[in-house]
C-alpha cells in the first residue's frame, strides 16, 4: 500500500494539518503526519505519526486487566454507575466505549477513566448496551463483569454514549446498529440468549467472519511503524472518526479493538454495489481543524481528581481530549467524531454532563426501564 503523508503541528493544544513531506523524511520536533490511506471495500484508513508525548508511563487496557484479574468491575445495581477495583500495582486505562460484558446488562463506559494501583473500589459511569436483562446470564456473574473484548461500533452510538450522555439514545442506537449489520449480512445478529445484547450481536458468527476481512486485511499495516500514535477512518469516502494517543505503546494496545470497532460499522454502512474513492487526507484535516475551532463550546470536566476531559464542539465536529493530570500538559487520549447532520446556529446538542465527582457518588438500585 502506498503512503502519502501530511505533516500536522501540535501547538499548545491545537493540532492542524499544514503541509505535505516526502515519506522518507522524519517527523520534526512537535510535528505529526499521516500516512495512508490503506483501504478494505468502503473503510478507508489514514496512519497518525508523531513522538511519544508521554514517555516511561505504561498503561493496562482495561481488556488486558480484566484478562489478567488484576482488575475488577463489579455491579452496582444502577444502570449508569459501576463499581471499578484495581487489586495490581499497575495503572489501567479504561477507553470510553469499552464493553464490559456481564453483570445484570452488559454496560459500556461513558467516559475514558485511569484506575491507579491498588484503588479500592471507584465509581465509574456507564451506560447500558442491553435493554430489559436485569438477572445473571448463563453462567455469567450477576455482580461482576468478566471481560472486555469490544467497544461500540457506530458514530451515532458512540455519540450517544460518550458525548450526549442520553441512555435512551444509546439504546435506540444498539437497536438501529443490530438492524443494520442483520440486513446486510442476511441474518438475524440478535443473540436468543439476548436480543438486545450488543456484545452478543458482536459475537454473531457471520458477523464475526465479516469483521475478520477488513482485519487481516488491515491490521498489519502499524507494523514496522514505531512512530504510530493513532488513526482515521472514513466510511463510503466520507471521514468518520479519529483517535490519537499519547504514546504508540497506548496506541497499539488499543488497535485491535479500534479496527474491530471500525470494520463492524463498515459492515453495517456498506453500500453494495457502490464504489467510493478513498477520503482524502484534506478531508482529515478539515475534520480536524474544524474541531479545534468549537471554543465556543468549549467545557472541561473532572470524571476523577486525577483525568479530565475538555470537549469542543463545532456544527460538524466534536473533539473529546482526556488529560492524566499525573502527566502534566500532556493529554492522553483525543478523539475527534463527525456528525452527519449540522445543527442550526445556536441549536448545538450540550456535552456530556454526567462523570464528574459530584454524579459518581453511590445510588440505590436502579433496575432499567422496560
Amino acid at each position: 500500500m502506498n503512503a502519502h503523508p501530511l505533516v500536522f503541528s501540535l501547538a499548545a493544544a491545537t493540532l492542524c494539518l499544514t503541509a505535505a513531506i516526502p515519506a522518507a523524511d522524519q517527523p520534526r520536533a512537535g510535528e505529526f503526519r499521516l500516512s495512508g490511506p490503506y483501504t478494505k471495500d468502503n473503510l478507508t484508513i489514514y496512519l497518525v505519526h508523531g513522538n511519544d508525548r508521554i514517555k516511561g508511563v505504561t498503561y493496562l487496557t482495561l481488556q488486558e486487566a480484566l484478562a489478567q484479574k488484576k482488575v475488577i468491575v463489579h455491579e452496582t445495581g444502577d444502570v449508569n454507575q459501576l463499581a471499578i477495583e484495581n487489586v495490581s500495582g499497575d495503572t489501567v486505562y479504561v477507553q470510553s466505549g469499552d464493553i464490559v460484558k456481564g453483570g445484570q446488562q452488559d454496560r459500556t463506559i461513558a467516559s475514558d477513566f485511569i484506575c491507579p494501583p491498588h484503588s479500592g473500589k471507584m465509581p465509574i459511569n456507564a451506560f447500558c448496551v442491553e435493554h430489559g436483562r436485569w438477572t445473571a446470564r448463563g453462567g455469567e456473574s450477576a455482580g461482576l463483569f468478566g471481560s472486555s473484548e469490544n467497544s461500540v461500533a457506530g458514530k451515532d452510538l458512540k455519540l450517544a454514549a460518550v458525548y450526549k450522555s442520553d441512555q435512551g439514545a444509546v439504546w435506540q442506537q444498539v437497536a438501529a446498529n443490530q438492524d443494520k449489520l442483520s440486513d446486510k449480512l442476511k441474518v438475524t445478529v440478535n443473540d436468543p440468549q439476548s436480543a438486545t445484547s450488543f456484545q452478543l450481536a458482536l459475537e454473531n458468527k457471520k458477523l464475526q467472519e465479516a469483521m475478520d476481512g477488513y482485519v487481516k486485511e488491515l491490521t498489519e499495516i502499524v507494523e514496522g511503524k514505531p512512530d504510530t500514535i493513532g488513526y482515521a477512518f472514513a466510511l463510503n469516502g466520507k471521514v468518520n472518526s479519529a483517535d490519537v494517543y499519547a504514546s504508540h505503546e497506548l496506541f497499539r494496545k488499543l488497535w485491535p479493538k479500534l479496527l474491530k470497532s471500525a470494520s463492524v460499522e463498515a459492515i453495517a454502512e456498506n453500500q453494495q454495489g457502490i464504489k467510493f474513492d478513498p477520503a482524502k487526507p484534506q478531508a482529515v484535516q478539515a475534520c480536524v481543524e474544524d474541531a479545534e475551532k468549537g471554543k465556543a463550546a468549549e467545557s472541561t470536566r473532572d470524571v476523577t481528581p486525577r483525568v479530565s476531559v475538555k470537549t469542543r464542539e463545532t456544527r460538524e465536529n466534536v473533539l473529546l481530549e482526556t488529560t492524566d493530570r499525573q502527566q502534566p500538559g500532556a493529554w492522553v487520549h483525543r478523539s475527534y467524531i463527525t456528525k452527519d447532520q449540522p445543527s442550526e446556529p445556536g441549536t448545538e446538542a450540550q456535552p456530556a454532563r454526567g462523570g464528574g465527582l459530584e454524579e459518581q457518588q453511590p445510588q440505590a438500585p436502579n433496575p432499567p426501564a422496560r
